[in-house]
């Protein structure tokens, strides 16, 4: 069975599917939508995604998609292990500007479920990780936006050993209060 734990933000959700090991390994059920209806999340995915990060230390984010192409992700680590996180920017929320965060293992097979309207950001605690995610929308790139990953009022405790590894667009992404309205 899989364990799901709703964590201190409203819909976001640690999922840790379970497995069934052996001789020979191990079998996990990574997705289910009758588990996942379950605890209040139905949705269709249209893309799957793939990310290899060489560097520990290596920080992507935070991103997400405003309307029409907005984006829920169900993300999980295949090798290595990142620091995951989601922060509100839905309008009107009574938990926005606050994130939360959760270590995601390829060992351990955590996932987590980033809602539409929440900006997504991880950053990896070793060498050579890579991840897989789930998207309910389609990639738009006139709909994308960003925050600061280092944004003051956000106060993320990301854990990092001396400055990330960024990407240019990731070093100029604004801060969420000069962000201006966004919908979902």
């Amino acid at each position: 069975m899989t364990a799901i734990t709703p964590l201190a933000l409203p819909d976001v959700l640690l999922i840790t599917p379970k497995r069934f090991g052996d001789v020979r390994g191990w079998f996990s059920e990574t997705w289910s939508r009758k588990a996942m209806a379950a605890a209040g999340v139905e949705t269709d995915f249209v893309q799957d995604n793939q990310a290899f990060n060489a560097r520990k230390g290596t920080l992507r984010g935070l991103h997400f998609q405003k309307a029409p192409h907005a984006q829920g992700k169900l993300v999980r680590v295949l090798q290595g292990a990142i620091f995951d996180v989601a922060v509100d920017i839905r309008p009107g929320s009574p938990t926005h500007g606050q994130w939360v965060g959760a270590t995601l293992t390829a060992d351990g097979g955590e996932q987590l479920w980033v809602p539409r309207g929440f900006a997504h950001g991880y950053v990896t605690l070793t060498d050579d990780t890579m991840l897989f995610y789930k998207v309910d929308g389609l990639y738009a790139p006139e709909t994308e936006g960003g925050l600061a990953w280092d944004d003051p009022d956000l106060g993320i405790a990301w854990p990092l050993e001396g400055e990330p590894v960024l990407s240019d667009k990731d070093k100029v992404l604004p801060r969420l209060k000069d962000l201006g309205p966004v919908s979902f």
